[in-house]
């Protein structure tokens, strides 16, 4: 009886926030321009809007003639100095937490600064409209008579600057939530930020089984190794037997288009519903706001201006960025962010596609690195997500992780695309898999169709089928276990297919 007055009570004031959705959702172009202004306001006394002579900035003209688009590596310079603790170098308040990202593309840590002002307009404030927009499309919820679980990761102190603090994006939400948040919230947070992943499964096994969850958060393929150790410990067949009333599973990170499947058949519940998030370290930008889902809408007023570069000129002297008004559905753009963080037209490395522009609402399609075209065919990785979903589909199996690269031409060899893909079930036909992949790709992507016209350019797939807990086993090997760290799904050269291949050895099947 207390568990559904709280839930009444709790679902009341989240369903009143729903109006802010609508605000933004209808007037997305006045809020970027009021964040816009406030954002040039903030940064004209930082060292940064000094040197970019924020002073004179009064339109985006004059912003995007003086400040020039920056890869991570190209604001790192500035990004150092506040890591030691120096003030008003990006932002004009001091910044304690730097999320720490491991990213797909480059080995090397990333460290992004998470201001007060992100934490709270951005992260949390997107996290409340989320649920807001759910439990209104939801009204019969009853996600607060039981628990959240949440995977999180690990914060700590370092030997940056006095009181910076680094780590997961989610640990740094986790001890900067309400405390009240807690009560509805599983594994405890002392549980929550171990860091070896190793240790922390089988205590949050231990915790979370007990517990009532409702709904779930985190990455998809992290999430489904706990729930599939969770079945091993409890002697369970599906999750129901676990958590009868799980309702939930806000997702992100990495496509769940190749786990959806996989997802019914853990949870084969007819009230289970799954909603997608765009939630990055350097913003909380979109997430579903409608029961059928397939696109997000894009978070307008969260502290963040938005540009978008057209991925036609991205990396070219013609390259230019436009704002939001300026875009088109169909485009596919590399994203650039300017946010209440101080990270100031910051290229985040993700593309996006617009579905909408009345509301704005997004597909992400890849990364600005994560892609091949090593023969002019352009592959990204939503091409490469919906070819093995149908591949999957058709032949009544399931893909867990996946991975590839070009073989490159040599003389009297052309080229290829060289696919690692691990199965959850494998298909009893391997061939009509590839068949299908390979059809479906020439249907989605027409550069590639081109390419692989009568085998001229690029030959058939190669693909190398490994055993499960491959892909564990080599995040593993590189300290990239649990939190926001995942596999790298394309890749324009050989380093990490050839690692993983050497890790499985014999066990390699080549089709």
């Amino acid at each position: 009886m207390i568990k559904n007055t709280l839930n009444h009570i709790i679902g009341s004031v989240l369903r009143n926030e729903y109006s802010r959705v609508e605000h933004f959702r209808s007037r997305a172009t006045e809020c970027q321009e009021k964040i816009f202004h406030t954002l040039i306001e903030r940064g004209k006394n930082t060292a940064f809007g000094v040197e970019h002579g924020f002073e004179s900035i009064s339109s985006y003209e004059d912003f995007s003639r003086c400040v020039p688009p920056r890869t991570y590596e190209e604001l790192f310079p500035y990004i150092e100095k506040c890591l030691y603790g120096e003030k008003n170098i990006l932002w004009d308040r001091p910044i304690r937490h730097f999320s720490k990202s491991s990213g797909t593309t480059n080995a090397q840590s990333k460290y992004i600064p998470i201001s007060s002002e992100s934490l709270k307009d951005c992260h949390i404030r997107a996290a409340r409209d989320l649920v807001s927009s759910y439990l209104t499309l939801h009204p019969d919820s009853r996600m607060f008579t039981g628990r959240a679980l949440r995977l999180g990761g690990s914060l700590r102190a370092n030997d940056f600057g006095k009181g910076i603090k680094t780590g997961d994006l989610s640990a740094i939400l986790m001890t900067n939530t309400p405390r009240w948040a807690d009560l509805y919230s599983t594994p405890c947070i002392k549980t929550s930020v171990i860091e070896d992943w190793n240790v922390k499964l089988p205590r949050m096994i231990e915790e979370v089984r007990k517990a009532d969850v409702t709904s779930l958060a985190g990455v998809p393929s992290w999430m489904m190794v706990m729930l599939n150790k969770l079945l091993e410990v409890c002697g369970a067949n599906d999750i129901t037997e676990i958590w009868p009333n799980l309702e939930l599973f806000m997702h992100g990170g990495i496509s769940f288009s190749p786990y959806r499947d996989i997802y019914k058949r853990l949870i084969p519940s007819q009230n289970m519903h799954y909603y997608e998030v765009y939630n990055a370290s350097e913003g909380f930008f979109a997430f579903q706001d409608t029961v059928e889902g397939g696109d997000m809408l894009l978070m307008s007023n969260h502290g963040v201006f938005y540009e978008f570069i057209p991925m036609s000129v991205f990396g070219t002297e013609k390259q230019y960025a436009l704002p939001l008004e300026g875009v088109e559905c169909g485009v596919n753009y590399a994203m650039v962010i300017t946010t209440n963080a101080g990270l100031w037209r910051y290229i985040i490395g993700d593309t996006v596609r617009f579905t909408s522009t009345d509301p704005y609402r997004i597909v992400i399609t890849g990364r600005t690195k994560q892609y091949i075209n090593a023969f002019g065919e352009e592959l990204m990785v939503e091409n490469a997500d919906r070819a093995l979903l149908k591949a999957a589909q058709v032949c009544d199996c399931d893909v867990a992780e996946f991975t590839a690269a070009p073989v490159f031409m040599e003389q009297g060899s052309n080229g290829a695309h060289q696919w690692i893909i691990e199965f959850t079930n494998a298909p009893s036909d391997v061939k009509l898999f590839i068949d299908t992949f390979d059809a479906t790709l020439m249907e989605l992507n027409s550069d590639y169709r081109a390419k692989r016209y009568s085998d001229v350019t690029l030959r058939r797939p190669i693909v190398n089928v490994v055993p499960r807990g491959t892909f564990y086993r080599w995040m593993e090997s590189r300290g990239k276990l649990g939190g926001q760290n995942k596999v790298p799904r394309l890749s324009g050269e050989r380093t990490y297919i050839e690692s993983i291949l050497a890790l499985a050895g014999d066990e390699v099947e080549t089709y």
